[in-house]
Formats: C-alpha cells, sequence, structure tokens
C-alpha cells in the first residue's frame, strides 16, 4: 500500500461524498467565487488525459526537506508542501476548505500547480536534476525510474549534486512533474 500522489479523475471531481471530490471542488468554486474569481471547471484535457499521473511516496523526505530548508524560505516551504489538493491555476495564496476527504482529513488544503512548479524548478537548477532524462508521464515510471537502476545510469553519466541524494532528487522531481502535469492536463491532484 502505501501513499500515493495521483491526478483526480474529471468524474471523482465531479462526484460527491467520501468516493470523490465533488464537496471539495463544490467548496473551491465557493471559494473563488467569493474572492471574485471564476469558478475552476475541468477542461476537456482532464476528460481526455492518456491514462493519469500517480507515484508512490516512498523514500525518506528528509533530505528533501533539508535541501527545502536551504533553498526556501518557511512560506515557500509551506507552499510547496502543505497542500491536500493541488489545482492547475495560480492562486495568491493556498485556500484551506473546511471540507475533508478520506486523507485530508477536516479540512483541504488547495494550492496552485504554477506556484508548486516555480519552487520544484528553483530546486532542480539548485540540485543540477537532468530534468530532460527522468521520465514523464507513465503510472510509476518516476517510482520505477529512481528505484530500478535508471537514475543510477543517469547518475554516472551526468553526475551532480541530485545523484548525492536521490531520495530528496526524486521529491523535486514528484513535484515538478505533479505539478506539470497538472498543468498540461487541467488535473487536480492529490494524495491517495
Amino acid at each position: 500500500m502505501g501513499v500515493y500522489l495521483v491526478s483526480v479523475t474529471a468524474q471523482d471531481w465531479s462526484q460527491p461524498g467520501e468516493d470523490g471530490y465533488g464537496d471539495v471542488a463544490a467548496a473551491l468554486n465557493a471559494e473563488l467565487k467569493r474572492r471574485a474569481l471564476p469558478p475552476y471547471e475541468l477542461p476537456r484535457a482532464a476528460w481526455e488525459a492518456p491514462g493519469w499521473f500517480e507515484e508512490k511516496v516512498s523514500p525518506s523526505m528528509d533530505g528533501f526537506v533539508t535541501l527545502c530548508r536551504t533553498r526556501l524560505t518557511d512560506a515557500e516551504l509551506s507552499t510547496l508542501l502543505d497542500w491536500s489538493v493541488l489545482v492547475p491555476f495560480a492562486l495568491e495564496e493556498t485556500i484551506v476548505l473546511p471540507v475533508g476527504t478520506a486523507f485530508s482529513g477536516e479540512e483541504t488544503v488547495v494550492a496552485g500547480a504554477p506556484q508548486v512548479l516555480a519552487l520544484a524548478e528553483r530546486l532542480a537548477g539548485a540540485v543540477e536534476l537532468p530534468v530532460d532524462a527522468i521520465p514523464a508521464g507513465e503510472n510509476l515510471a518516476l517510482s520505477l525510474w529512481f528505484l530500478e537502476g535508471g537514475a543510477g545510469r543517469a547518475a554516472r553519466a551526468r553526475p551532480g549534486p541530485w545523484a548525492e541524494d536521490r531520495d530528496a532528487a526524486f521529491y523535486v522531481a514528484l513535484y515538478l512533474r505533479a505539478a506539470q502535469y497538472s498543468m498540461r492536463y487541467g488535473s487536480p491532484m492529490t494524495y491517495s
């Protein structure tokens, strides 16, 4: 089992109750309206996305948190890590909704993918992550690349700070690819 970072299907986003995110979607749109912002409607790309995003959150986060604390402010660290739903549009600040999900508890914290992407890109640059070499798109491809030898081969061919702590590099790549996927397909992301 374990924890996974996954894209939310369009069907699940619209379904209320504990099997879906319809309650979160409705609360988010109510809050956006209160802030005089347009509602979030899943674009056609979210309905037609090939497959879905799914990566297992399993390596130790210690090195990644240390990296974040040395490169990011506390507010930036919170933006990067303290969300339970990531949406594919910019938010000036995270939104706390009084609606829980099976994984998030009694509240859902919503962050914008553009902000998360910008922070992940900064971290990727800081550790010289070979972004063009890491997989994107296929389910669990990133997890498998780091666990089953792809990262080791890349580290021999393209050494750098990223290769010194591959667990930290995994999380940089994870947040980078999740935010990219969210924005590419207009899909929310969450933990499951």
